[in-house]
């Protein structure tokens, strides 16, 4: 079976929808304070610990696509997704919440279930433009979910965000039974034999290594980012209340316009050409930040920079990583994203560290350091030559 327009559009619509379950708690983190009676920065917690369970959930659930229908895990997880949402909906104390918020992680890895369903179903020439639509769902999702929950935080406040995530959940759910096609796993083997398999390909590959690494680099920026400006915009001189920073996050959706054209550019004998362009942007992003001040626009025009880059860094890696091995592609895919949200996990940890210890410009400051080491790294790499098969 070939993936028509149709079914391409269906697979970013879902993708999106699920992902946005691991970003619906960043805008809410001064709303879950308040009502916990922490401080914002420990409320942040939610934020790094939803994240650390998506790599948790990466690594142990995301290679099972290679061995069972994919199709049927699909399934399972989504509904274990609504059960976490419904968790977390209902706590009554941050521990609950806390651990809710692993368990939701862990549970919203069906998005890198559905990319290596339709990188499967993908003709090579069009791999790369077919993983970029389902990217733009993905990003669209991530951007639009801080834009959603601060905005039913503000009206309704923040549990009615995770109830009605759960909702959306059982929707699709029931769509994905009736819509999405069934396949078949490519293993044949035991879990135990699965795992082993994995981290043997991170001996043999060295582009899933260099791919992976660039992007714990990449993803511990942005996400350092989205969970600081919720303390920075909350503080003088803006004081922003939830739902205005909430917004915000429609500035980012810009980046998940590029992300059709940046697989597009990815199909071509040079992949890694966007790889340098991405990191640039997310450096002027951070000199943006920097500067903002009083000055808004620039904060605006920073976060369309820093998600663009991002995209560019994030569609190229994944779309090389694809074309290493096709029989693989989840267990590929799995070390790729694990490695990421590791990254993220730990970006969300550090912004607010560096929050803590400096405000904004010891944030700007650190952020423009780790970008500049994921630079050092891409001429490091390039001079190695690694051979492309994408």
């Amino acid at each position: 079976m070939k993936l028509s327009r149709a079914d391409v559009l269906l697979m970013a619509f879902c993708t999106g929808l699920i992902v946005a379950n691991i970003y619906y708690c960043q805008p809410l983190i001064i709303l879950i304070a308040r009502e916990f009676n922490i401080t914002e920065s420990v409320a942040g917690r939610a934020t790094y610990l939803t994240q650390a369970g998506y790599a948790i959930g990466l690594l142990l659930l995301v290679p099972l696509g290679d061995m069972f229908e994919r199709k049927k895990q699909i399934l399972v997880i989504t509904g274990l997704a609504i059960l976490s949402l419904l968790i977390a909906g209902f706590s009554q104390s941050f521990l609950v919440l806390q651990i809710a918020c692993v368990l939701i992680g862990a549970s919203s890895i069906v998005p890198q279930l559905i990319l290596p369903m339709a990188a499967n179903l993908s003709s090579d020439e069009n791999r790369g433009q077919t993983v970029g639509i389902i990217m733009s769902g993905l990003l669209i999702g991530i951007l639009g979910s801080r834009s959603v929950s601060g905005t039913i935080g503000y009206l309704w406040g923040w549990r009615s965000m995770f109830l009605i995530a759960a909702g959306i959940c059982l929707l699709l759910v029931l769509l994905m039974a009736r819509r999405f096609p069934s396949s078949l796993p490519s293993f044949k083997g035991n879990y135990k034999q699965l795992m082993g398999s994995m981290f043997g390909y991170i001996k043999t590959q060295p582009v899933l290594r260099e791919t992976s690494l660039i992007n714990f680099l990449a993803f511990a920026t942005l996400s350092a980012f989205w969970t600081t400006m919720v303390l920075y915009l909350a503080s003088p001189p803006f004081n922003y209340q939830s739902l205005q920073i909430g917004l915000f996050g429609i500035a980012g959706a810009a980046g998940a316009l590029a992300a059709p054209l940046v697989g597009k550019l990815s199909d071509g004998k040079d992949p890694r050409r966007n790889l340098l362009i991405g990191l640039l942007l997310q450096l002027i992003s951070i000199v943006a930040f920097y500067f903002t001040k009083h000055h808004i626009f620039l904060f605006v025009a920073g976060i369309i920079l820093l998600d663009i880059g991002q995209q560019a860094i994030h569609v190229t890696n994944q779309t090389r990583i694809y074309a290493l091995i096709p029989e693989a592609r989840n267990r590929l895919n799995t070390v790729f994203m694990s490695v990421s949200f590791v990254g993220a996990s730990v970006g969300s940890a550090a912004g607010l560290w560096l929050w803590d210890k400096g405000q904004w410009p010891l944030f700007c400051l650190g952020s423009g350091l780790v970008i500049s080491t994921n630079i050092l790294l891409y001429y490091f790499y390039k001079q190695r030559k690694q051979p492309e098969l994408a």
